[in-house]
Formats: structure tokens, C-alpha cells, sequence
């Protein structure tokens, strides 16, 4: 099974520094939808991992966030995109669990779910915490410029190896384009 792990927002939805609170507040990046179809097409499981402390944070609760992930899926859906599931954690950093990223705890129910390794699966974040928690567990770090990302990417500490694009579309390019040209070399 092919899988990769996106972010959600900085990846596939603008962000806000006041957080995303209500499905009219969530609006998709250009062409991560679109990217999000492609994927699918090559035979790609997409599943969302995101850290939701506006939960805990009492700025939204479950029905809001629910709301939000429903707008999410019918948006894709209108672009031929299937999103096959949403892993969140609703603690905030202060409860200290091991859902939340940088920690592994959300990346770990993922592999347990699908009962695969998450060795070489690559995972598309834009900041830090996101493609930390990927690579604790073996994941390949894709890192997006959109959302944190040129900050993320100004800073030091970038997990070895982090493959820098400037937006989800691009890097599903590469990601898409590198297949092919294996598929290449092996049938030739």
C-alpha cells in the first residue's frame, strides 16, 4: 500500500496565527485539492495528521472541528480527491500526552491502523513539530513553504534529508514524477 501523511493546515488549508475555528474560516491553498486528486490516482492512501489545540484551548469544540473536516472532504471530493482518514490530537502542549506532535503517538496509530511500516512514507508538513514526528518513525520529511513553512525553514534544526518545496502541489509533483521515473529505469 502506497500512503502518505499531510498536514493540514499550512499544507492543505491556509492557517491563521487565531487558529481555524469554523468550517467558514477554512479555505484550501490552491491546488492542494487538486494535488491531493493526483495522488489518488497513483494509488495513494492520503491520511491527514494535525495537532487541533483549539480544543483544548476551548476556541472550538468537536461539532466546529467535525464541521471543518466535513467542508474538508466535500471539497476534495469535488475535485475527484479522497481523503482516506483524519488523525487529530485536541490536547494542548501543556497536557504533555503523546499524540500531539513533535511526538510519534498520532504517526503510531497511523501504522497501527493500516498495519504497515512508516518507514519511507513520506510526510508533508510545514512546520518543525510536523515532519519531527514523521521522522522519529522512519517517514521521509516534505517540507512546504506555505503556511510556517519559510519560517520553518529559516530556522536551524530541519530533520536530515528534508526535501523543501514551495507548496503541496509541488511537492506531489516531485513525489509523482520520482515514481514514474522509477517505474522507468525498472521496465527499462
Amino acid at each position: 500500500m502506497k500512503l502518505i501523511i499531510l498536514d493540514r493546515d499550512g499544507v492543505i488549508n491556509f492557517d491563521s496565527d487565531s487558529f481555524i475555528k469554523s468550517a467558514d474560516e477554512w479555505r484550501p491553498i490552491p491546488g492542494s485539492l487538486e494535488a491531493i486528486a493526483r495522488l489518488n490516482q497513483a494509488g495513494y492512501r492520503v491520511v491527514v495528521c494535525t495537532n487541533q489545540s483549539g480544543i483544548a484551548r476551548g476556541l472550538f469544540n468537536m461539532n466546529a472541528l467535525n464541521a471543518i473536516h466535513q467542508k474538508m472532504h466535500l471539497a476534495a471530493q469535488e475535485v475527484g480527491a479522497e481523503i482516506d482518514a483524519i488523525f487529530f490530537c485536541p490536547h494542548a502542549a501543556s497536557d504533555n500526552c503523546d499524540c500531539r506532535k513533535p511526538k510519534a503517538g498520532m504517526l503510531l496509530e497511523i501504522a497501527r491502523r493500516y498495519d504497515i511500516s512508516l518507514k519511507g512514507v513520506p510526510n508533508v508538513g510545514d512546520s518543525l513539530r510536523d515532519l519531527q514526528a514523521g521522522f522519529i518513525c522512519g517517514c521521509i520529511p516534505h517540507l512546504v513553504l506555505t503556511g510556517k513553512g519559510s519560517k520553518t525553514q529559516a530556522d536551524d534544526g530541519l530533520p536530515p534529508d528534508t526535501l523543501i518545496y514551495p507548496d503541496l502541489a509541488a511537492a506531489v509533483d516531485a513525489l509523482l514524477d520520482a515514481a514514474d521515473a522509477r517505474a522507468a529505469a525498472v521496465s527499462a
